[in-house]
């Protein structure tokens, strides 16, 4: 598992999510299937139960949502 801060930021307003893995911006998520891959490139076992867990913190707009609002 990823013990490291995962933030993942509000919807921009051209769509996507940045998404922030130990202090570092690994890209644009547009979709959980994104964020998913950019997990499992840091390391996290499952990353698709992960996505789902407490412990991403989900700044701004509704967590899964990539869409601007």
């Amino acid at each position: 598992m990823v013990a490291m801060p995962v933030i993942v930021y509000p919807p921009s307003p051209t769509g996507g999510r940045r998404v922030r893995i130990d202090g570092e911006i690994l890209g644009i998520a547009y979709s959980d299937a994104d964020l998913a891959e950019f997990l499992r490139r840091a390391g996290a076992e499952e990353p698709e139960e992960l996505i789902h867990s407490v412990l991403i913190e989900w700044r701004g707009g509704r967590r899964h949502q990539y869409d601007p609002a």
